[in-house]
């Protein structure tokens, strides 16, 4: 993870992160290994749904489905994902709703905050594939600013 105050350009680590609501942890790529970690997380924040989502260049479609995320919104539940391969970008609004990006790499395992303004954006590479986790089975709907 790599995250900085996008008008003043200054790092952000995991600590100002956790002050600001965001939830951040590190864990390895295998199930193997981070399923345990996965489970304790929809156990402790209460999500029943989990899904792998992957987005590639060659995902049919990719600058539309990108569009849809790229404009600042919220949603009435946690935005969590967990890096498995590829990259993407999240601005994401401080408590004193400066904007804060924070650049999800593998391992990276996010929770945007519930009502919490945000927007994701792919990298120059074009390519994520994650797990989403959700409290139901409808998935999360935007909330445009």
């Amino acid at each position: 993870m790599k995250a900085h105050w996008l008008d003043g350009q200054s790092e952000i680590g995991a600590t100002e992160l956790r002050e600001q609501g965001v939830h951040y942890e590190l864990h390895p790529t295998q199930e193997s290994a981070y399923r345990a970690d996965v489970d304790r997380l929809k156990e402790a924040r209460g999500y029943v749904q989990e899904d792998v989502v992957e987005l590639t260049p060659q995902t049919p479609n990719l600058d539309a489905i990108c569009a849809k995320f790229v404009d600042e919104h919220s949603h009435d539940d946690d935005e969590v994902r967990f890096v498995l391969e590829g990259d993407g970008i999240f601005d994401i609004r401080s408590n004193q709703d400066a904007w804060m990006r924070v650049v999800v790499e593998p391992g990276d395992l996010i929770v945007v905050p519930a009502k919490r303004h945000h927007r994701f954006m792919l990298t120059d590479r074009k390519a994520i594939r994650c797990v989403r986790l959700f409290r139901d089975e409808g998935g999360w709907v935007p909330h445009y600013r």
